[in-house]
């Protein structure tokens, strides 16, 4: 268990737990008050009974969200998960906006209504405590399950929110005795402001969810990636993702919708909790009770029997009949720090369903094999004192599950005859390639790369022969199939190091910016050029561009050394040219935007053509797929072309650059999954 992710539960249940007491609070002292409660401990039994059917709807409702989540496949849990995270959060949002507003009159109102409900008999005063306290139930209830399901465990966030919600019940004891005061303004206006904090962590992992299950898009924008800096099992990474699920890996869409959501509540609610609400008197019913309403008052154990039972009979029917395929399957393993799976002895054939727990302490990456080694299914990233879902459809074969846990050995569990009918339209098995696999396509990119090179450094010196004849015009012309050339290559996600830094490096960051002396190399002499900068102030500019080409094909393979780097070079390069070149980012003067991104899709093609071997194994038609998506954005990226020649970004009407986007954005969803494809597992 991980303290940070009790924390939010614990808040939830204190201050959920303490709205709901005070509303029973107010209701026992209103019926202790009243003239028509002749008996005052037989008047407040049908509060605790109505008590008692909240309670029964609140666990009715908890067990059909963990049932029916649990018989869903691997994306049905997400898209469910995602849709009632953010329904969990617009309610909470509205129920502290609410509280706020409305604590003032809260008592005088409830009052009236018991008043009233004396009047017609027991059964509707429990009914009225029900309704009071049963939505403060369902509320509590969904928050405490989306941030469970954020945490990615249960026994943390269960153990806080049973502290929060026992704590609060001592709370409301002590405030009902008048043994403690607690300036409830303050603590109801502190703790929503920490609430919304972490509702922003759970609108933002919902958003997640259905960007996993492909409902939103963008799942593979990523406003940063800082999980090769970040470790997400350091103590206080742990802390800060339990309280506020901000992620060391977050798309742009869930930073937009966690800073969005807290701009748009946190002024607003500030500016309505400073507002003085005057307290309301008891309100009086304004209508004679109908004929039902009085049935109701005369029959307090039908009621009581009615809230009590029928939403457990309601919650029992909705799990009966729920499909049960995928339950019936279900199986659960565990992954321990000596043992992976230990605890599987049998499975059958179809689709089946495992709930894989890590008890193992450490991060890592669990697959489930087939005798061939081929994986048939994976948990990409499962962390410490996590469970999650691992659905495969099984054929007649041999399995065994694989535990890749960081810093570990590679660790198998036993093998598992299952037998049965094959079923045609299960998915392919894919081999994990290995470092020998990777070796013929990395050599292959550095030829590809070194003779690139060798024609780039032949135009950086034709462009420095122009700039020290101070021939600003033909300099220019040969700039452009330079920057093509470096285009050509491919070196997206600074994966030439500082070579590339020096080589096509950007002003921006730089404390001067475009007059920064860091700022070197094509970008540079963009500027200069484009700018009426004079030759001789270009000339040693180019000179080093020259130095820095030259150096960078000497040290070519020491550069280039890591095969995890280069799996990813068949999205990251069309995804750096969305990033940069289609944002307007790059662009120093020439305005080659267009140009640069149709130089970029043919190194795409080329380093695709490089794994192929790899690729065409594991996924036969997604070649193909690629190639024709290509296809597409290069004819997109001709149309903004005028007489032949490139136009620069801003220059090109709107429907062609919806054009262009459009087609990157499908290729690169497609791109996507080539480096999970071809990537090395992480114990290697």
């Amino acid at each position: 268990m991980v303290l940070s992710d009790a924390v939010p539960n614990l808040l939830i249940g204190l201050r959920e737990g303490l709205e709901a007491g005070l509303v029973v609070s107010i209701l026992l002292a209103a019926v202790h008050r009243s003239p028509l409660a002749a008996n005052g401990r037989r008047a407040t039994a049908p509060v605790w009974l109505g008590v008692l059917g909240a309670l029964s709807v609140s666990a009715s409702f908890a067990a059909v969200l963990t049932s029916t989540t649990s018989s869903l496949g691997a994306t049905g849990q997400d898209v469910v998960g995602g849709v009632l995270s953010i329904l969990a959060v617009g309610l909470v949002t509205a129920m502290i906006f609410w509280m706020s507003r409305t604590a003032a009159s809260l008592s005088g109102e409830l009052s009236g209504k018991v008043e009233h409900a004396l009047t017609l008999g027991a059964g509707a005063l429990a009914l009225t405590a029900f309704l009071a306290v049963a939505r403060e139930g369902l509320e509590t209830t969904l928050f405490f399950w989306t941030a469970a399901k954020a945490a990615g465990e249960t026994t943390g966030p269960v153990i806080g929110g049973a502290l929060g919600l026992a704590i609060a019940v001592t709370l409301c004891w002590l405030l009902y005795r008048r043994a403690v005061k607690l300036n409830l303004k303050v603590f109801f206006t502190r703790t929503a402001v920490v609430l919304i904090v972490i509702a922003a962590g759970i609108l933002a992992y919902g958003i997640g969810d259905l960007q996993t299950a492909g409902w939103l898009p963008g799942r593979t924008w990523y406003a940063f990636d800082l999980s090769q800096r970040i470790s997400a099992d350091s103590w206080w990474a742990t802390i800060v993702t339990g309280i506020t699920q901000l992620t060391p890996r977050m798309t742009v869409l869930q930073v937009v919708a966690w800073a969005g959501y807290l701009i748009l509540v946190i002024p607003p609610f500030l500016r309505v909790s400073r507002e003085n609400h005057s307290p309301a008197a008891a309100s009086e019913p304004d209508e004679e009770p109908s004929a039902f309403a009085r049935v109701i008052g005369q029959r307090p154990f039908a009621v009581a029997a009615t809230i009590v039972v029928v939403p457990v009979l309601v919650a029992a029917v909705v799990i009966a009949i729920l499909p049960s395929a995928n339950r019936d399957a279900d199986t659960q393993v565990t992954v321990t720090a000596d043992g992976c799976a230990d605890d599987w002895t049998s499975a059958g054939t179809g689709l089946q369903t495992f709930s894989v727990v890590n008890k193992s302490g450490k991060t890592g990456e669990i697959n489930l094999v087939d005798g061939n080694n081929g994986v048939v299914a994976e948990i990409e990233t499962l962390g410490p004192s996590t469970s999650a879902t691992l659905t495969a459809t099984l054929s007649d074969g041999t399995y065994k599950f694989a535990c890749l846990m960081a810093g570990e050995p590679a660790r198998y569990s036993a093998s598992q005859q299952v037998r049965g009918k094959a079923d045609p339209g299960a998915p392919q098995p894919v081999v994990r390639v290995t470092e020998d696999d990777l070796k013929p396509p990395m050599q292959a990119y550095q030829r590809y790369a070194d003779n690139l090179l060798a024609v780039l450094g032949t135009q950086a010196r034709a462009l420095r022969a122009d700039l020290a004849a101070g021939n600003i015009e033909a300099a220019k012309k040969y700039w452009l199939p330079a920057i093509l050339t470096w285009n050509r290559i491919g070196a997206a996600y600074g994966s030439f190091k500082d070579y590339g830094d020096a080589i096509a490096g950007l002003p921006h960051g730089l404390p001067d910016g475009v007059h920064d002396p860091d700022f070197k190399g094509l970008r540079r002499l963009e500027y200069g050029l484009w700018h009426g900068q004079p030759a001789p102030v270009l000339v040693p500019v180019a000179d080093e561009l020259v130095s820095t080409i030259d150096k960078l094909r000497a040290n070519l393979a020491d550069v280039m050394t890591e095969p995890a780097d280069q799996t990813k070079r068949p999205h990251e390069i069309l995804e750096d040219t969305l990033r940069f070149q289609l944002m307007g980012y790059t662009n120093q003067g020439a305005g080659t935007e267009y140009a640069e991104a149709a130089a970029a899709v043919e190194a795409t093609r080329a380093v695709l053509g490089q794994f192929s071997a790899l690729i065409n194994a594991r996924a036969p038609k997604l070649l193909a797929e690629s190639n024709s998506q290509l296809d597409i954005l290069d004819a997109a990226l001709k149309a903004t072309q005028q007489g032949g020649q490139w136009r620069p970004l801003e220059q090109v009407p709107l429907a062609g650059r919806q054009a262009v986007d459009a087609a990157l954005g499908q290729v690169l969803e497609t791109l996507a999954s080539v480096p999970l494809l071809i990537e090395l597992p992480p114990s290697r």
